[in-house]
């Protein structure tokens, strides 16, 4: 699934490129756009009642992207489980990665843990079948 973000000029610093904690915004941009291709929005689990923490995340950068660069985002479940949930993110602007990151997300009901197979089944196979199609 590719997400694309246009660096906007708040997000540089004083040297003009993108400051690195925007990064994980684009991140979090293209996760909850990934959650809406596959027909299960954020919204939607949330009015249910469970919510997806961020519980690690991690970034390398690899090249710099300035204002009005495209940053294409390349998001693919790494691995998944009952209870988490891991994404990759491959950033490129053109043919240059620019990052390669990683996240992890827990689920939770009511400050609980909550399998996502149990609670969500639909939306469990709905990942389990992305997973399968970008493992072709």
């Amino acid at each position: 699934m590719y997400y694309e973000h246009e660096v906007k000029y708040y997000e540089c610093d004083r040297m003009g490129i993108t400051h690195h904690s925007n990064y994980v915004r684009i991140m979090e941009e293209a996760r909850v756009y990934w959650m809406d291709c596959i027909g299960y929005g954020f919204e939607r689990m949330e009015a249910e009642g469970v919510v997806s923490p961020v519980v690690e995340v991690s970034c390398k950068y690899k090249h710099t992207s300035t204002f009005k660069d495209k940053i294409c985002v390349e998001v693919r479940v790494a691995e998944m489980s009952a209870l988490k949930i891991s994404f990759t993110y491959t950033m490129k602007v053109g043919e240059n990665i620019v990052c390669e990151a990683h996240s992890t997300h827990c689920f939770i009901e009511n400050g609980r843990p909550v399998s996502l197979e149990k609670r969500f089944p639909e939306l469990y196979q709905k990942i389990l079948d992305d997973i399968e199609k970008n493992n072709k």
